[in-house]
Order: C-alpha cells, then sequence, then structure tokens
C-alpha cells in the first residue's frame, strides 16, 4: 500500500491504529478529536472551530496529547511530525498478524474499535462513564464540569510574574483536577512545571527539616531533568533554609531561564510537623515576596493546595496562607450537577428531572465525588434513584465503603470521635475545638461558618448517628 504523508484523509489501516493508540492510552474524546482533525490537516484554530473549543483549551490538549504519545513511542511526537511515526510504526505491522508482539504493545486482541470521528467520541466517552469515580479526573475529560469563572482565573493568574495561588477545599472536591489543568495552561506557555505531592514524603523526611529541605530541592531537580547539585550548594553555617533559597535562585532558576510553576499538593500534611512546617511555609512567602525585589524570582509562579485551614503557630508575616489568590472550591451548583448528569447520559432537562437532581443534592449536597458516584450507579443501570438514596447512609449502600473508611478514621481519634458524635446529635449547629474542627473540614464532613459548625450534609448526619452512638 502507498502512502503519502500529503494526503488529507485517513485511510482503514492508519485510522484502526490510531483507535487502537486511543483505546491503549485512554485518551479522551478532546484528544481523540485533535489527532484525527490534525491528521486531516487542520490547524488549531481550526480545530477550536470545528470543535467548539476555545483556541488555548486545544492548545492545552495538543500539548498533553504529543507529550502522552512521545512517552508511549519513546521518541519525541510533535504535531509536526506525528504522521511520520505513526506511518513508521504501522508500515512495521503491515505483515504481522498480530500486533502484540510489536514495540508499542498495542494488540489487535482489543475489542473492535469504532472507524468514524463521532463513534470514537462515544468509545471513549463510553470508557469514561463507565470507570468508577475517584482520584483526579485526566486533563479535557469530558467528566470534568467547571466552575466559572474560577478555572480562567487561575489561567490568568498563574501567567503574572511571581504569582501564588492557594487552592482550598475538603478532600475529593476537585483540588488537584483543577491544579492538574493549571500545569496543563502553564505547559501550553512554555513554561516548566514541576509538581510535588507531600504524602510522597517518607515521615522520617517530614520530621526534619534539613532532610525535607534537600528531599525538596531534589525532587524539583529531577522533575526538571536537572543534575542534582544539592550538596554544591548546602551549606551548614548558613542553615538549611538559605541553602534552599540559594539552590533555588542560584542554580534552578538560573539553569531553566524561563517561568516555573511549582505545585505542592496535600501541603496540609505538612500541619502535623510544625516544626518542617515552621521553616518550610515562611521560605514560600519570602520566595513570592522576593519578586519584588530580584527579577529571576518573578519566574517562579507557585500552587499551593491544601485541604484545611493552617492550624499551626505561624507569624502572620511569614504565613504564605494570607498572601497572593486564595481559591476555595465550591461544592456544585444546581446547574453544575445537571451538567454532569448529561455527561453521564442522564436526562435532567425535565422539570421532573430537575427535581430529581434536587432531590439527590438534599441527601449529599453538590460534593462532586458524591454526586459523581450517584451518577455512576444510575447510568449503569443497577440503581434507581429513590433506592438509592433510601440506602445511601446504609452500610450496604452506594456510599457505604466510603463512609465505612471515614468511620475508622474517627475512630481512631477520640477527639475526632467525640466532636462528631456533638455534631451529628445535635439539631443545632455547635462550638469544637479548633485544630479538631479543622481536620474534619479538611475530611469534608462538616461545615464551618463564622465559627458555627454543622454536617456537611445529610447523609453524613444519618450515617454517623446510627455509627456513633
Amino acid at each position: 500500500m502507498t502512502r503519502n504523508l500529503s494526503v488529507q484523509i485517513i485511510d482503514e489501516d492508519t485510522l484502526i491504529l490510531i483507535n487502537r493508540i486511543v483505546s491503549s492510552l485512554q485518551l479522551n474524546t478532546v484528544q481523540a478529536t485533535v489527532i484525527q482533525l490534525s491528521w486531516s490537516g487542520q490547524t488549531y484554530e481550526e480545530i477550536a472551530e470545528s470543535s467548539g473549543y476555545s483556541i488555548q483549551h486545544i492548545r492545552d490538549v495538543g500539548y498533553q496529547l504529543w507529550k502522552l504519545l512521545s512517552e508511549f513511542f519513546g521518541e519525541k511526537v510533535t504535531k509536526k511530525n506525528f504522521q511520520s511515526v505513526i506511518m513508521r510504526r504501522l508500515s512495521q505491522y503491515e505483515n504481522s498478524e498480530n500486533l502484540e508482539n510489536s514495540d508499542t504493545g498495542i494488540s489487535s486482541k482489543a475489542p473492535p474499535l469504532p472507524v468514524s470521528i463521532s463513534d470514537l467520541k462515544s468509545s471513549i466517552h463510553y470508557r469514561e462513564t463507565h470507570k468508577r469515580p475517584g482520584g483526579l479526573i485526566p486533563v479535557n475529560s469530558s467528566l470534568y464540569v467547571e466552575r466559572p469563572p474560577l478555572e480562567q482565573h487561575c489561567y490568568e493568574e498563574i501567567v503574572i510574574p511571581g504569582s501564588l495561588l492557594r487552592i482550598k477545599a475538603p478532600k475529593q472536591m476537585g483540588k488537584t483536577s483543577l491544579m492538574t489543568r493549571i500545569l496543563a495552561h502553564a505547559n501550553a506557555h512554555d513554561y516548566y512545571t514541576a509538581r510535588l505531592n507531600l504524602s510522597q514524603a517518607d515521615r522520617a523526611i517530614l520530621a526534619n527539616s534539613d532532610k525535607f529541605l534537600r528531599w525538596f530541592c531534589t525532587n524539583v531537580s529531577h522533575q526538571l531533568n536537572l543534575d542534582p547539585q544539592v550538596n554544591n550548594y548546602w551549606d551548614e553555617d548558613l542553615g538549611s533554609k538559605v541553602s534552599c533559597t540559594t539552590y533555588f535562585q542560584g542554580y534552578i532558576l538560573q539553569q531553566i531561564q524561563r517561568p516555573l510553576v511549582l505545585a505542592l499538593d496535600e501541603v496540609d500534611l505538612m500541619f502535623e510537623f510544625p516544626t518542617v512546617a515552621q521553616d518550610f511555609l515562611p521560605l514560600l512567602r519570602f520566595w513570592y515576596e522576593e519578586a519584588n525585589n530580584l527579577e529571576i524570582w518573578q519566574n517562579l509562579r507557585q500552587i499551593v493546595v491544601h485541604s484545611t485551614e493552617i492550624y499551626i503557630p505561624l507569624n502572620l508575616n511569614q504565613s504564605p496562607f494570607n498572601v497572593g489568590v486564595p481559591i476555595k472550591l465550591p461544592e456544585f451548583t444546581l446547574e453544575q450537577v445537571i451538567n454532569l448528569a448529561h455527561c453521564y447520559g442522564l436526562n435532567c432537562c425535565t422539570q421532573n428531572q430537575t427535581q430529581k437532581a434536587l432531590k439527590l443534592m438534599d441527601m449529599v449536597g453538590g460534593h462532586p465525588y458524591l454526586i459523581g458516584l450517584a451518577f455512576y450507579h444510575l447510568s449503569q443501570g443497577d440503581h434507581n434513584l429513590d433506592r438509592l438514596i433510601q440506602e445511601a447512609a446504609t452500610p450496604t449502600g452506594i456510599y457505604g465503603n466510603y463512609l465505612r473508611r471515614h468511620l475508622n478514621t474517627i475512630k481512631e481519634n477520640s477527639e475526632l470521635e467525640t466532636a462528631m458524635k456533638k455534631v451529628v446529635h445535635t439539631s443545632e449547629t455547635v462550638d469544637l475545638e479548633s485544630i479538631t474542627a479543622y481536620k474534619l473540614d479538611s475530611m469534608g464532613l462538616i461545615k464551618i461558618k463564622e465559627n458555627q459548625i454543622a454536617p456537611s450534609c445529610k447523609l453524613y448526619r444519618l450515617y454517623f448517628q446510627q455509627h456513633l452512638n
């Protein structure tokens, strides 16, 4: 078969390979559209116009797509060369009866794949909606529901020299998914990005300032593909904090010469290690303020992600939690809940269906994970809404495992157990000791408003009333 890279249509063999790549990498609908329309010769502007997305959104998707394909094929893939890469790989398989033995790992034993863009979108959407919710929602997934103008505000702020974003919300509210989209936006602007989840640090590291700051610098270096030079910059006489700052200013920022977006996830884990937190967190504030003094620090943009208010002693003039731009993730509105229902193929357009959405929200509020889990089960046809709500707070309901994990955590801490008992067995709002309240708030179990506390939703009140007698 003769192939010419200037041909603007996708022949059947090539489409099969692309579909297998899509299936193997679990590309989402927008990524699949970009790869198909790019093959047809369309520019990002044309793809944006034909798909209904913004040009910046399509550029973000494209950046992530070529990066993903580069990792997949083990060579650099771009919008300009991806056709030649795929054609070359395809030529290796033409005489092979089983693609499973190819170096891409794509198996011909995969189930039949669609051969049209519309069918391809349906196939990818089917996989997304048939995967149990939980964890990070991939960039540009059709199941990510935006909360305007929050996302756009973050995109605008992260390109400001020396900026700092503080993203706060209880667990499973979408903080990490938002952070990932901000990083993708930064990548599309040709920024460097580094993401550290503090849960990856050993407790022995988190308990020692010097070990933690060295771990921190080494990790950032690795993510930027820089050879760690920590020992060359560490000076015991100057101390760990000054050494860390010198390392960032004199090595990392000097080496990359372009903006770096540093994202720190689960920062509230540090609150359990106040000595280290009192050394490290003021550094973030100091680097933020240094952007006003030294131009090189303007290239550092920070994202700090945490689940609750800070509850360790920290000088207000040294805290990163009272500078920069605060981003507090709200619960879904009714409109956003209905949008997510549509993503799962559930019709909420009629007045009756809207009332059903309100009925679900009466039980779980607008919590993204709890709403998404309900829609997942409803879309599978294994529950109807009335039964789902009736069994919601029981051990056999769809939230049984989720609630049981929270119950175990609470029972491991007598202060949390006593506090949660007080909250769910009192019809009015109650007062709690601040640290205990913040811990329950980080779990998403309570709402704190003007120092008054109540369960986040009816689900928690009903369940914990039964299990915390």
